[in-house]
């Protein structure tokens, strides 16, 4: 097959993507060192999942570096803390003590939420969401776990304090997709470029001091999860990502660095047909748009054509 050389024929093999995958999809990606971009449907609202998170890392360095936070200092996740069901320190039975830098390790390496949780009793919500507002990302859901899944339980009618998932398997898929939470026109969303501009002032030490923006590009560089935007590139390529998923979404954003220097941040936002499960189809083409994406920005700029939004396209 020959390269894909304009941005129309890109646009098109990445929808080509979504549709073989049952998927509607966001794109958006971005030269970290240029001005280049490709970008598909790339300013529509999106809900982000865990990516939130990057924000809650980077309030946490920013607060490290000026000395405000001690990184050694220990803290305990407790089942306040804990939602339950979850990975980490969420699923652990008893309470558990880590520093402040590892509750933001466990965060992002594996999207521990009551790690996060416990994060954000020490940071405050009005400080993260200062960041997010910050770097131009004003709708960014920030919140600890209450704060954000009460609301939920209360539009489905459910006990926060029962047996959730119990209740849970009583309300039917259709309640859950009409949740607010799930209609980014009606909840805390973002944009996929948003996202890609959050990562490129991060790897550019433009989103706070080059100490605490280098912290956040190591520990971003732990994601255990390999199965969706990494797998879409070669073994010497270096990902640095943060995956979400949620009732109906899955998403990851990254800035892949090759061994040429290039360095691209990428994001790829999907909504899928089924609210939970696993998804191997969707996954992979989380992968396959951001390298279709990436590959389109390494190509010599003569070769290809300005970048199109396909917010003009594709509706």
């Amino acid at each position: 097959m020959a390269p894909l050389s304009t941005t129309d024929e890109v646009t098109t093999a990445v929808q080509a993507v979504f549709g073989e995958a049952g998927v509607e999809g966001f794109v958006h990606a971005q030269d970290v060192d240029g001005d280049r971009e490709f970008a598909f449907r790339a300013d529509a609202p999106v809900i982000v999942a865990s990516i939130r998170k990057i924000a809650v890392a980077l309030a946490y360095a920013r607060q490290a570096a000026a000395g405000a936070l001690d990184r050694a200092a220990r803290h305990t996740v407790t089942g306040a803390n804990r939602e339950g069901g979850g990975i980490g320190t969420d699923s652990c039975r008893h309470d558990v003590t880590l520093s402040t830098r590892d509750l933001a390790f466990f965060m992002l390496s594996m999207s521990d939420n009551a790690a996060t949780d416990k994060l954000m009793e020490l940071l405050g919500t009005d400080a993260v969401r200062a960041v997010a507002a910050e770097l131009g990302c004003p709708r960014l859901p920030v919140g600890r776990y209450r704060e954000l899944w009460d609301p939920v339980w209360a539009e489905l009618g459910l006990d926060p304090e029962g047996d959730l998932d119990a209740q849970l398997d009583q309300v039917s898929e259709d309640r859950i997709r009409g949740l607010a939470m799930l209609d980014p026109t009606r909840s805390a969303a973002s944009t996929p470029r948003e996202i890609t501009s959050l990562l490129a002032a991060i790897w550019r030490d433009r989103a706070g001091p080059a100490e605490a923006c280098a912290e956040v590009r190591e520990l971003m560089s732990h994601q255990l999860s390999v199965h969706r935007l990494a797998a879409g590139f070669d073994a010497d390529v270096r990902v640095a990502a943060k995956n979400g998923s949620l009732w109906g979404v899955l998403n990851e954003a990254a800035v892949v660095e090759y061994p040429d220097g290039g360095r691209y941040a990428v994001a790829a936002f999907l909504r899928t047909p089924a609210l939970g499960g696993r998804n191997p189809a969707a996954d992979a083409a989380i992968g396959r748009a951001a390298r279709l994406a990436v590959d389109h920005l390494r190509r010599p700029p003569a070769a290809t054509t300005a970048s199109v939004s396909a917010s003009q396209e594709t509706t």
